[in-house]
């Protein structure tokens, strides 16, 4: 039997919601009838430092808590693309924000404005983390949307839940205008992608 384990990265900046937004993906998952693992890391500071939160989901038991091989990687700004960008799959998707990122270590990304969409369209900047699931969810394609409002209105305060569901719906229409299927191949062979 293949594996199916799906393996995903968010990474940002301490303050960012990165380990809230990944927390969310993996009750969805859990909704969805996955197992799942959720793990995270962060530095010292409480914020602006590096931080990242992994979610691992499998229809069959999982038996490693964390990332080996990147599918998905959410990289909200350019010091958490760089620092943890080392595991990423040749054949794996880069979602990363416009706004604080600038360089790209591999043309299977797709650069959306989490940011500007909550600040600009939503009015609240706070949101980003959550316009950025709503994409993550859309591109990977293994959480429905109901799900993952479902883990929204579950995980955010009662007054913030209409805003955080609408963030969740923003991105993934932003998530609606790019194809996966136009991404340029991996450098693997399929052979090799399935060792």
């Amino acid at each position: 039997m293949k594996d199916d384990r799906y393996e995903i990265r968010f990474g940002g900046s301490g303050g960012q919601g990165i380990i809230l937004a990944a927390v969310i993906f993996a009750e969805a998952a859990v909704y969805e009838g996955y197992h799942v693992c959720q793990t995270q890391s962060y530095g010292p500071e409480a914020r602006g430092g590096k931080s990242k939160a992994e979610v691992i989901i499998s229809q069959s038991e999982i038996d490693y808590p964390k990332v080996i091989k990147m599918d998905l990687f959410l990289a909200m700004n350019q010091a958490a693309l760089d620092a943890y960008f080392f595991d990423f799959k040749p054949n794996g998707i880069l979602i990363s924000d416009a706004t604080f990122v600038e360089q790209l270590p591999t043309s299977r990304a797709f650069v959306l404005p989490f940011t500007r969409i909550a600040r600009d369209d939503l009015g609240k900047e706070i949101v980003a983390n959550i316009v950025a699931l709503g994409a993550v969810g859309r591109l990977c394609d293994k959480v429905s949307m109901p799900a993952l409002e479902k883990a929204v209105s579950a995980k955010v305060p009662a007054k913030f839940r209409e805003l955080n569901v609408e963030a969740l719906r923003a991105g993934a229409k932003a998530a609606d205008t790019v194809d996966v299927s136009l991404l340029p191949r991996s450098i693997v062979s399929d052979e090799e992608a399935e060792v």
